[in-house]
């Protein structure tokens, strides 16, 4: 996954937008059925809902 994860967002320059796009892919993954925002954050655990939502938002803006 890491490596996966390392691949698609190489092109993004900023580290932390590495970090919520790779939170945002493991979240994709988990095994549960509702892939929105909070309910991802929270299975993930420590993960901010809020910043991943705007991270998501700026790339599809962007």
């Amino acid at each position: 996954m890491e490596e996966f994860a390392g691949e698609v967002l190489a092109p993004l320059t900023r580290a932390d937008q590495r970090v919520k796009g790779g939170s945002y892919l493991r979240g994709l993954l988990l095994d549960r059925r509702r892939k929105s925002m909070q309910p991802m954050a929270g299975r993930l655990g420590g993960v901010d809902h809020q910043q991943v939502r705007q991270y998501m938002t700026s790339l599809l803006a962007g």
